[in-house]
């Protein structure tokens, strides 16, 4: 994977260890040569991965709608800043630039961003491996709405496991680099047999 685009939140939230994770994940970026695309932001989460890659002139791309183009939001830092009309625009020229997905804690906008991956792999619109970073069990309610969903027959077994969940940067990145992508199937089979 040459290029990841990282969906997370404009906060940091209360615990210092979702900073610290952004800022493991952009170590682990600079190190394996793995470009960051990301929201364009330098608050939250956002501006904790892009100035842990920029320190180490790693490669960041910004793609952010004009909605956002604020001072107090954009990074002034990221040379390559790709502004966009409408949000759903932004996520369109994201997936064109990436290889793969992955989500760190954040708030409604992520969880959009990240279900829209999702949901473009159950289409087979994209095959591209889409990474759930669980810190601290951020994401166990989510994770559980998931398997709720499977056992009430609203999703697939199979399109669950399109989830890539870990624990830890290094760990998630392992299961990312061997992700196979499902066989494709009918769009309108039942969930349920």
């Amino acid at each position: 994977m040459k290029k990841i685009v990282v969906f997370c939140g404009s906060s940091l939230g209360f615990n210092p260890i979702y900073k610290e994770a952004a800022v493991a994940l952009g170590n682990h970026f600079v190190t394996h040569k793995i470009g960051l695309v990301y929201g364009g932001g330098k608050i939250g989460m956002m501006g904790a991965i892009a100035d842990t890659i920029l320190s180490k002139n790693g490669e960041v791309i910004g793609v952010i709608p004009q909605l956002l183009e604020k001072e107090e939001v954009i990074h002034s830092g990221v040379e390559e800043m790709i502004v966009c009309k409408t949000m759903s625009e932004r996520k369109v020229i994201m997936s064109q630039l990436v290889d793969g997905y992955i989500t760190l804690p954040g708030g409604f906008g992520t969880l959009d961003e990240l279900f829209e991956a999702l949901t473009l792999g159950q289409l087979f619109i994209e095959q591209k491996p889409v990474g759930l970073l669980n810190i601290n069990g951020f994401f166990d309610a989510v994770i559980l709405q998931l398997d709720k969903m499977i056992e009430e027959g609203f999703l697939k077994q199979t399109n669950r496991d399109m989830l890539i969940i870990g624990t830890s940067v290094e760990g998630l990145m392992q299961k990312m680099e061997a992700y196979e992508t499902p066989k494709m199937s009918h769009v309108i089979n039942k969930v349920v047999s």
